[in-house]
């Protein structure tokens, strides 16, 4: 791939990026990093007991604090996020970190006072929790598929195509090609291994993840001369093209904004303004870290609750980093690669990477593709690859648990341990399957900026989740109806908002959106906070209308109840007690002879059998495990201590950069 004749105008490109990922020392880091990989999956997948439900999706309750927060750290981080964070560092400046420092808040609260909630009630998966709580099954099964339905649209999609962005610079493969390729690998290891893998192999990518990020840091950096010649180089940061097609383009659409180096921002005309930062991004981050089935799972599997406590501070201190390690370098970016990074004229950006709307998604990867040396180019590609893959298969792991927990236990009510193993697997097949075809959808409405796309489709599907769940834990005079309508409302306000975006596209600088001002003419951060206190209003009054839940339903569901010692009836104690009939069924059988052949596969897929059958007291004690929640004195004081500090350097960061 000599350098190509460029047919519109005659002048030589320079010669492909793909080139450059050509060497021994790139090739041989890639090839070494995922045979590390696999031998830390085959590890923990030979190391824990995956032959259960409970071992294949929780981890058997037995992992220490700090892989579980950096297990969180990396299922939240994928490469959405270098890709989205740095484009939209590099068209507007550091606000958009505030998405991520949000969050050490909100940990703070799954830790505190949601996870307490979660493992008092025994249950593995939130629509579980929901069904104990309310009782009924449509809540649940609603929540099951909104679940699913978010984990394909948002994050497999944002994911996948992000990563694709960068194999297609990195290696000069067709997009299509290389999803397949990556998706193919991520599945292998997510379907043999279950959580045990996933979480150690988290850990391990979340270190070289951090350790090449600083890497790029300090050259990107260095590259321009340091933090201060940074920020006044950056409001300089205009390319030289800025007219053609036939469009008179206002300069505000290339000038970099005055308040680019400002967390705060207008609250009318700002694109991320204050009162929606501070109100509406809390309410969207109390949905993703409290409710989310992919995060509330890593923290399900501690040892105990000081263990949990201490994840979510760990993972509190990593979320400070994006700042510097995506935001900035992103704005870097625009300053080194001006041309490409910030063109505004259509066809130039068509040239450059092939969409009308921008080039901005492309400022990490052009940053890693330009000033990494060899061999460290490779290791921040497979980096990539590698938190692509984390959270690919965090994902598929938790919607595989909700999909065979949740909704095929409700369509087999007699299906075996061993059945429900093998659906949840082919469940990711069919999974990864309709994610490839999602990615078109993507690429069509990736306007402009990746991560504002990930985050409108928060506001608009997450506020009513989260009502119902604070209510669900705070209130405990709300009951199912209250819940169920609730839900309905604020997800028929969301999907309209979303489909008239969808439908007329959100516009950019050069031409604006035909939506009607009454559904788009809100920012999303304010249309979340309007969609919560609706959702909110319409529970407490639909459950006021209709008849409470006596408490002796919801003793250790709810705050207040939390600590009582009294026997609970559950709601759905009925429905138990068939699934428990059954259970007795089909044990007896003995114990048949496999050959090699079989054996192996059932290794390979945790099916082996493991030990007897437990006595009714063992189970009883293993069930007081999975649910107990007291903590060490001393620890307890530890990470309250430590708590503490967090929320001080969380004040601090926001006052320091408003």
């Amino acid at each position: 791939m000599a350098s190509t004749l460029n047919p519109s105008t005659g002048t030589p490109n320079p010669p492909e990026m793909s080139e450059r990922i050509r060497n021994a020392a790139d090739i041989s880091v890639i090839i070494v990093y995922f045979v590390v990989v696999m031998a830390v999956g085959l590890w923990a997948m030979l190391k824990t007991n995956r032959g259960t439900v409970g071992g294949f999706f929780l981890a058997g309750r037995d992992v220490a604090w700090w892989p579980m927060g950096a297990s969180l750290f990396a299922s939240n981080i994928g490469s959405g996020h270098f890709v989205g964070l740095a484009g939209t560092g590099a068209a507007s400046g550091i606000a958009t970190a505030a998405f991520e420092w949000n969050a050490l808040l909100l940990l703070l609260v799954l830790g505190w006072f949601f996870v307490p909630i979660y493992i008092k009630a025994g249950v593995m998966t939130m629509p579980e929790y929901l069904r104990k709580r309310f009782g009924g099954k449509r809540l649940q099964i609603y929540l099951s598929i909104l679940s699913l339905f978010i984990c394909v649209a948002l994050r497999i999609s944002m994911d996948i195509f992000s990563g694709a962005i960068f194999i297609k610079l990195a290696l000069g493969l067709d997009l299509y090609l290389a999803i397949f390729i990556l998706l193919a690998i991520t599945a292998i290891y997510t379907i043999t291994g279950g959580l045990a893998s996933v979480i150690y192999t988290d850990t391990l990518q979340t270190i070289i993840m951090l350790i090449g990020s600083f890497i790029l840091m300090g050259f990107a950096f260095a590259e321009v001369g340091g933090y201060e010649s940074f920020t006044e180089k950056y409001m300089n940061a205009i390319p030289s093209i800025v007219t053609g097609d036939n469009l008179t383009i206002s300069p505000k659409c290339y000038t970099p904004q005055e308040d680019s180096f400002h967390i705060f921002r207008d609250a009318v005309t700002g694109d991320i303004p204050w009162p929606g930062m501070i109100i509406g991004m809390t309410i969207v981050a109390a949905w993703y870290w409290c409710t989310d089935q992919v995060i509330v799972q890593r923290c399900l599997s501690g040892k105990d609750m000081s263990h949990v406590k201490a994840a979510c501070i760990m993972c509190g201190y990593l979320k400070l980093l994006p700042m510097f390690l995506m935001v900035m370098p992103g704005m870097i970016s625009r300053i080194l690669y001006t041309e490409e990074v910030a063109c505004v004229v259509p066809s130039e950006c068509v040239k450059h990477c092939g969409t009308e709307v921008g080039c901005t998604n492309y400022a990490y990867p052009m940053l890693v593709m330009n000033l990494m040396p060899d061999g460290l180019r490779g290791l921040m590609l497979s980096v990539m690859l590698a938190s692509l893959m984390s959270s690919l298969t965090s994902i598929f792991n938790s919607a595989s648990t909700l999909f065979t927990m949740d909704l095929y236990t409700k369509i087999r009510k007699q299906a075996s341990e061993r059945e429900l193993l093998i659906a949840g697997r082919l469940f990711i097949i069919l999974l990864i399957v309709i994610s490839i075809f999602w990615v078109p959808l993507v690429q069509i409405s990736q306007n402009g900026q990746l991560f504002h796309y990930m985050e409108s489709i928060s506001s608009y599907l997450g506020p009513p989740i989260a009502a119902v769940f604070l209510l669900a834990i705070f209130c405990k005079r709300v009951n199912e109806q209250g819940a169920f309508w609730g839900l309905i409302i604020g997800l028929v306000m969301g999907l309209i908002r979303m489909i008239a975006e969808f439908t007329y596209g959100t516009g950019n600088c050069l031409a604006a959106s035909d939506c009607p001002q009454i559904i788009c003419g809100v920012h999303y951060l304010y249309f979340a906070m309007i969609l919560f206190v609706v959702c909110i209003l319409a529970i407490l009054g639909i459950s006021l209308l209709t008849e409470p839940i006596p408490d002796i339903h919801l003793y250790r569901l709810c705050w207040t109840l939390r600590n009582s010692t009294e026997e609970r009836i559950d709601l759905d104690a009925e429905e138990k007690r068939h699934e428990e009939a059954d259970d007795g069924v089909d044990e007896d059988n003995p114990e048949e002879t496999h050959g090699c052949l079989k054996k192996t596969y059932d290794l390979f897929c945790g099916l082996q059998k493991k030990g007897p059958k437990l006595s009714k007291e063992e189970e009883a004690a293993l069930r007081k495990k999975l649910t107990d929640t007291s903590e060490k004195p001393v620890w307890r004081t530890v990470v309250n201590i430590n708590a503490i500090l967090l929320l001080t350097v969380a004040v601090f960061v926001h006052g320091y950069f408003a």
